[in-house]
């Protein structure tokens, strides 16, 4: 079993608790009652480069990043530093995140919000909406091409958009047929959690224009986020260097400024 396949059973499992607790009929009802959700698609387009900020307190690769005893405030910071939008953990027995952080996010910030977690139902995308995300994550790797193709359909009617992550040729290629409008180069392999940034420059080139293409992992800094966008990236996602910073609205502020002084 990969580690992608064992975050998945925890993730399944979480599911059925949340479901049973709330059915699918209701939380569609709740998601109906949100405000529109915001264009995320434009925010993300544009001069220079886009910084996705994550919210994210540990990882399995790295364990314990940072303590955020508030969120909202983590994302005012990154606000405040000019991110594009605000990505949210919300997987908890990996990364420590949960819904509540996400609602804590959406109460702060006027930008778009990414709920990023290991989306294999159309339950979790009711559910984002419902906690006010703009943008959910799919990752191909754990979908079939039908469940890509309905999830991003169910996506759509509810006004978000969806971050569509690959990790290698195969996926890019089903993530291009599947008609996304944002994908996602990880340079983390999700089977070996080993991290390769020359993967993104691999892939870059099987996604068409206008498609946004972000590259997700393995910042460190200023200097690998202007290495990515010389290498097509319209957006960047990064977290662990920016919660580990001890400045983050300085972080992404200054993630902005290589870029656009290059």
């Amino acid at each position: 079993m990969t580690v992608l396949d064992d975050i998945i059973v925890g993730v399944r499992e979480d599911l059925a608790e949340r479901e049973a607790a709330v059915p699918l009929e209701q939380m569609m009802e709740h998601a109906k009652m949100q405000a529109p959700a915001l264009d995320a698609l434009a925010a993300l387009v544009g001069p220079g480069i886009s910084i996705i900020s994550e919210v994210k307190r540990s990882s399995p690769s790295k364990g314990a990043l940072a303590e955020i005893p508030e969120p909202g405030a983590l994302a005012i910071e990154y606000q405040a530093g000019g991110a594009a939008a605000i990505s949210v953990l919300t997987e908890k027995r990996r990364f420590g995140g949960s819904l509540a952080d996400l609602d804590r996010v959406r109460e702060k910030v006027a930008v778009p919000v990414l709920r990023k977690d290991f989306v294999v139902t159309e339950y979790q995308i009711y559910e984002a909406r419902a906690h006010g995300a703009d943008l959910v994550l799919l990752i191909v790797a754990a979908l079939t091409d039908a469940e890509l193709a309905r999830l991003l359909a169910v996506t759509h009617s509810l006004g978000m958009r969806a971050l569509v992550e690959v990790h290698d040729e195969e996926e890019t290629r089903r993530a291009v047929a599947s008609g996304a409008q944002i994908i996602g180069i990880n340079a983390r392999n999700l089977k070996t959690l080993d991290v390769d940034m020359s993967v993104f420059e691999r892939l870059v080139g099987l996604i068409p224009d206008p498609v946004v293409k972000v590259a997700e992992s393995g910042v460190a800094g200023p200097e690998d986020v202007l290495a990515y966008w010389r290498a097509g990236a319209d957006a960047v996602l990064t977290g662990e260097a920016l919660v580990k910073s001890g400045k983050p609205r300085e972080a992404v502020a200054q993630m902005i400024k290589i870029v656009s002084e290059a």
